[in-house]
């Protein structure tokens, strides 16, 4: 969020990230290469865009439409809204065959769901065009870790390490935000004060310092992420995300003295309640196999 005070244009920003990610990569790869004097991986090309392209290109509308809707809605609105994307990854988990049908799992997105959007609901001011922003993110967060999951699994891909999946999907990432950036942000970057014609090069620089610094913390982040997906699954990764989302509200209105109803404090409980009961289902999925492996 602060990126975006000190520099109005998400789409640009979340491109400079990418390549940041994607500068990272390679420059760790280049040094295991060299440090363990072994070959790199490279994924063949034909495989390489059937698929990695879904996985990358909808990552990158997942994250450019939900920096681009903070311009049009608050962060109530936002968390409140991204909470479908459990929906979603849920559908498309049962659709790929990463998840069963189970009833808990619907009881599980059906509390969290209700709890967030009784959470954040009385503080929600209504946008209706970062609404729609938010709720295509959603919708393409279910194909981005769905089809990422599928990724990480697949261990004959080579795919499975952190590293080399953010090196092969920033190209693709960066791609599919580039004409969006291009056609929304590009006249005004051109012309801004900020950039091309600014007279203040220490501010600049310090701008460009921020985008950096936020594009390293992309890069940690993405890299748990993708651990998360690949030892649970995407599914695990959304609630966690949500917690997350939660406690974050939760602090805000501690500590920035916003207020918090009734109705709030109920959507809260039962989030977390939600939360908790995945966390014991998937406790009580992994168990026996546990004891099984132990007895070998």
């Amino acid at each position: 969020m602060h990126e975006l005070q000190v520099f109005p244009y998400p789409l640009s920003i979340t491109f400079l990230h990418m390549c940041s990610k994607f500068l990272l990569a390679w420059l760790i790869r280049e040094w295991c290469r060299w440090y363990n004097r072994t070959q790199r991986f490279e994924l063949p090309w034909s495989r390489y865009v059937k698929t990695v392209a879904i996985a990358g290109t909808s990552s990158a509308l997942d994250i450019g439409f939900s920096n681009w809707s903070f311009e049009f809605i608050t962060i109530s609105l936002y968390t409140m809204t991204k909470s479908t994307s459990i929906v979603f990854i849920l559908m498309f988990s049962i659709l790929f065959r990463l998840e069963r049908k189970r009833a808990s799992l619907v009881l599980v997105v059906f509390l969290i769901s209700c709890g967030l959007i009784l959470f954040s609901y009385e503080s929600a001011q209504f946008n209706m065009i970062g609404f729609i922003l938010v709720l295509l993110a959603s919708f393409l967060s279910g194909i981005r870790w769905t089809t990422t999951q599928l990724l990480a699994q697949k261990k004959e891909w080579g795919l499975s390490h952190p590293i080399n999946f953010i090196y092969h999907t920033q190209p693709w990432m960066a791609l599919a935000i580039l004409p969006l950036s291009l056609c929304i942000e590009g006249s005004q970057l051109v012309s801004s004060k900020d950039l091309f014609r600014t007279t203040e090069y220490g501010q600049l620089l310090l701008d460009l310092l921020y985008i950096s610094l936020g594009g390293l913390l992309a890069f940690g982040l993405e890299c748990s992420e993708y651990l998360v997906v690949s030892t649970a699954s995407s599914l695990t990764l959304s609630i966690a995300g949500i917690l997350k989302e939660v406690c974050t509200l939760y602090l805000a209105a501690t500590f920035n003295g916003d207020q918090i109803s009734p109705t709030n404090m109920l959507g809260f409980v039962i989030c977390i309640f939600g939360i908790t009961l995945h966390v014991l289902l998937k406790t009580m999925h992994y168990l026996p196999s546990v004891h099984r492996r132990s007895k070998e």
